[in-house]
């Protein structure tokens, strides 16, 4: 049933036109899409300056150093990057990122992608020119934003302090505080509480090296931008372009059990914003292991 709901609502046109393609994957492999697994092995995870994370990856045979991005709902190739690899010209699309604005892009199938041991075939990826995200976040050129193929395929565990990144067995479950994954928009959702308030849904982002985001409309709830708390600005943003964002203190925000004080979030100004985004930032603090097809991710922490 939940399938039949999900394709309905991709009928129907309710997700933008990146969502549609990594929903229309998720169901692909729903109903057995062309993968296969060799030997799993422990990966070296390297943290950039920026706080951003990067693996080494195979696109169509050719070795490349990915960014890793739990909430990017496909992989995006760079458009030289894709000429190189002769791939297609694909379908015309537009995506939106987490910049300023919409970004144009192609769909291109039956793509390869090998990461960690595991070979996933006959991919639909996004390509796009990613040659200013990656000087802003980078300073060098970016390839390929690796997205959440690699994490619906099998059970990560993800230590960012020790710079390791592996595929595991899911004899058992792991060391840490289970939490319910849930999709909304294409990305997937750990409870979170802000503060004071009642608990919320926030995107598990391991793309976002930077502050803790809020959606315009939550941190009005929260009463940030009207109880006249001190804030600055701050450039930022993903795929889009460059924008500044208003960056407030927060109290307090839990996850998983765990405290954390006096918290820098930036207000994303986009409408399709989640109304929290939990990035490197805080992640970093915890021994993490996702499970994407049994909707689940356990974080531990670290201290």
């Amino acid at each position: 049933m939940l399938r039949e709901r999900y394709i309905a609502r991709l009928v129907a046109g309710l997700y933008p036109p990146l969502a549609l393609m990594s929903a229309v994957a998720l169901i692909v492999a729903m109903v057995g899409a062309p993968l296969a697994s060799a030997a799993p092995v422990s990966q070296a995870l390297t943290l950039t300056r920026g706080s951003r994370l990067m693996i080494d990856a195979r696109i169509n045979g050719q070795a490349v150093q990915a960014l890793l991005d739990s909430a990017a709902e496909a992989t995006i190739l760079d458009r030289k990057f894709a000429q190189h690899l002769k791939l297609g010209r694909g379908q015309a699309t537009t995506g939106q990122g987490s910049g300023q604005s919409s970004f144009e892009a192609a769909l291109v199938n039956g793509v390869s992608i090998e990461a960690l041991g595991l070979s996933l075939t006959d991919q639909t990826v996004a390509v796009a020119d990613l040659s200013d995200v990656g000087q802003r976040l980078l300073k060098r050129r970016l390839d390929v934003i690796l997205g959440r193929e690699l994490f619906d395929a099998a059970r990560l565990s993800i230590d960012i302090e020790a710079r390791r990144i592996a595929v595991v067995t899911r004899g058992q479950d792991p060391a840490g505080v289970r939490l319910g994954l849930v999709t909304e928009h294409g990305v997937e959702t750990i409870p979170v509480q802000v503060e004071e308030g009642a608990p919320v849904r926030a995107t598990f982002d391991l793309g976002n090296g930077s502050h803790v985001l809020l959606s315009r409309s939550y941190a009005e709830r929260l009463g940030l931008t009207s109880g006249g708390r001190i804030s600055h600005t701050e450039r930022g943003g993903g795929l889009g372009g460059e924008t500044t964002r208003q960056v407030y203190t927060l109290r307090s925000i839990r996850i998983a059990g765990r405290a954390f004080s006096d918290v820098q979030a930036a207000i994303d100004p986009q409408p399709s914003a989640s109304e929290v985004n939990i990035g490197v930032s805080l992640l970093r603090h915890f021994r993490i292991t996702t499970d994407y097809a049994a909707h689940a991710a356990w974080l531990e922490p670290r201290d």
